[in-house]
């Protein structure tokens, strides 16, 4: 299934049957009076979180969702049948936008499903005006147009840490060093083209989700290399993990590195450099000079930032890194239950 975490959808309640004016024949009853049914009403349209969605995919090729319209009623007071429901199944995480008005309409965090419109009323058969002063009524009344909307669909990941870093940095392979995650790895820049989740599992057996967002370079948040289509992703999570590839920079040169991811998320969301983040200087296994790991380490330090230093391929230093994360997104959920 290809990953799309964005798409564009219309969606249409269903009219309500109309109620139905007619009247009663009976043999040896010329004024048996009216009979006429109510019409059913119009099918709603609701938004359910699925669990285990990971794409738009299905809703960018079926963009028409309807309810069905309601049945009209019938003599002998039949009541027509009611429209079915339409029922939106996306990923959670998603966000569901008026596409006119560009309003949020709703965040979806949990498989509950939601109203999104109303399907129309019922029509009202002609036996429900029948009084002492009309004991022939044969008027009804019909049913209640549907609704209709445009919408935006916008996935947003739900992880707990998001790692970012330079095409190449190592992250693909982090990820599958401390989860069960099968990303690709390769010897070539943007080798992962989609977000990539990982569930990582603590020694206590509680676990949290790392997403690892395609390679960032200069110039993404106008469009450069993968653009800025996947930073949408790191704007959930509790932490961010930048991977430096210590092996490609000079001292000055990581620092620089750092100094331009963190520009990049800013140009895109001044709200993600806020983040709480820790640095993780990667591929120490290639590094052969200890004193540029430690010069590196303590520059880092010197501008108060966490800072790791480990290898994601043979996995040093990757469990302290797991036992952090692990802290940190769990102090962000206490927090929010507070």
């Amino acid at each position: 299934m290809r990953f799309i975490d964005k798409a564009y959808i219309y969606a249409f309640s269903g009219k309500g049957g109309d109620g139905c004016s007619a009247m009663r024949h009976e043999k040896y009853n010329e004024f048996a009076g009216p009979d006429g049914g109510d019409g059913g009403r119009g099918g709603n349209v609701y938004i359910v979180g699925d669990a285990t969605l990971s794409s738009l995919q299905t809703l960018r090729y079926a963009p028409h969702q309807k309810a069905g319209n309601g049945l009209p009623g019938e003599g002998k007071q039949k009541n027509g049948r009611a429209g079915k429901d339409c029922y939106i199944h996306v990923p959670l995480g998603t966000l569901i936008y008026d596409r006119e008005t560009e309003e949020l309409l709703f965040d979806i965090v949990t498989e509950e499903a939601q109203l999104l419109l109303q399907g129309g009323s019922k029509g009202i058969g002609n036996i429900h005006y029948k009084s002492s002063t009309n004991r022939a009524p044969r008027y009804y009344t019909e049913g209640g147009k549907g609704q209709e909307q445009s919408l935006i669909l916008e996935l947003k990941i739900i992880a707990d840490v998001g790692l970012v870093g330079f095409p190449n940095a190592g992250k693909s392979t982090l990820i599958r060093s401390i989860s069960a995650s099968k990303a690709k790895v390769a010897n070539y820049p943007f080798t992962t083209l989609v977000p990539q989740l990982g569930v990582v599992q603590n020694k206590d057996f509680s676990t949290f989700v790392v997403a690892d967002i395609p390679g960032i370079i200069e110039g993404a948040h106008a469009g450069s290399g993968l653009g800025d289509q996947f930073l949408r992703h790191i704007q959930r999570t509790a932490v961010l993990a930048f991977v430096i590839d210590i092996t490609s920079f000079a001292t000055v040169e990581a620092a620089k590195a750092f100094d331009l991811l963190l520009r990049e998320l800013e140009l895109y969301d001044t709200n993600l450099p806020n983040k709480q983040r820790i640095i993780l200087l990667n591929k120490i296994d290639s590094q052969d000079d200890e004193a540029i790991v430690a010069e590196l380490k303590n520059k880092f330090q010197q501008r108060k930032e966490e800072v790791f230093v480990i290898s994601a391929y043979t996995k040093q230093g990757t469990e302290e890194v797991k036992e952090r994360l692990a802290e940190i997104v769990r102090q962000d959920k206490e927090n929010k239950t507070t």
